[in-house]
């Protein structure tokens, strides 16, 4: 059974070979790179929203290197702790699948029986977290109407993605759990020092939401030591700063052989109440 819902009419999918359907008739097909398009036309701003072809590839290159692996694992204890033997599974805002991929493998090696899915607007991201985790649906969707039914969801987690706190609410069990993956103040300063003059510290957030129990903020941190202008350009272009950074700031980066720099989280978990 599948975890997606149609876009339209909010019935029931199934999965028949490349094809989801409801009993509506709404059908839609599966990309040959994995994932299935729920985001209908009339709520697309634009062709292709989301992460652009470059910002994803770049995403993958870095993710892919291990470089912020503390924050994966941190998300994968949390989730052995909290989720149950058999939990639906939501990433919202999932990306290039990095995190998405780890918490599947950590489940299912716990023995867990996970039934999972992801969803980001961008099917650039979504090409390659379909390659990492062909087991987990994903879906161009937006986290402001997830195609997803209410109370179904055990576990959602969202990084640095947008905040459907409705949306959230709905979709969560009572009881459910919901990781929330900021930046911290000092995520990343060093590499803003280059491309700014005067940075800025990211603030600290109390973040208190209606129907959550907060039941820990967790910090999580590292130091990377980025050498060579490649890895250091990809940190950069999966950034947002890649389209806020004035022409000298992106030069002065390019420039760059070798860059020592602060990966600092902070993991907000909740409960639904």
């Amino acid at each position: 059974m599948s975890q997606l819902r149609c876009p339209i009419c909010s019935a029931p999918l199934t999965r028949t070979g490349r094809t989801y359907r409801c009993p509506s008739g709404h059908s839609f097909d599966i990309s040959k790179e994995g994932y299935v398009h729920l985001l209908p036309a009339n709520r697309m701003h634009s062709k292709a929203p989301g992460d652009d072809k470059g910002m994803a590839a770049a995403r993958n290159r870095f993710l892919s290197g291990g470089w912020y692996a503390p924050l994966r694992d941190a998300l994968c204890d949390l989730a052995l702790k909290h989720a149950g033997p058999a939990p639906q599974v939501l990433d919202s805002g999932c990306g290039e699948g990095y995190y998405t991929a780890g918490l599947w493998q950590a489940l299912t090696e716990a023995g867990r029986s996970v039934s999972m899915a992801g969803i980001d607007i961008s099917k650039f991201s979504l090409r390659w977290a379909a390659k990492r985790a062909p087991e987990v649906e994903f879906a161009v969707a937006s986290a402001y109407r997830l195609p997803v039914a209410g109370q179904s969801v055990d576990l959602l987690v969202n990084c640095f993605s947008p905040l459907g706190l409705e949306e959230f609410r709905r979709v969560l069990r009572p009881g459910g759990w919901f990781f929330y993956v900021v930046p911290a103040p000092e995520h990343l300063w060093e590499l803003k020092t280059v491309l700014y003059e005067e940075p800025y510290p990211n603030p600290e957030e109390s973040i208190p939401y209606d129907g959550f129990r907060c039941e820990e903020v967790r910090p999580v941190e590292a130091c990377l030591s980025l050498t060579g202008p490649e890895v250091i350009h990809d940190l950069f272009q999966m950034t947002p700063y890649y389209w806020k950074t004035p022409k000298s700031g992106a030069e002065r980066l390019a420039g760059l052989e070798r860059l020592e720099v602060r990966a600092a989280f902070r993991i907000h978990v909740f409960q639904r109440e």
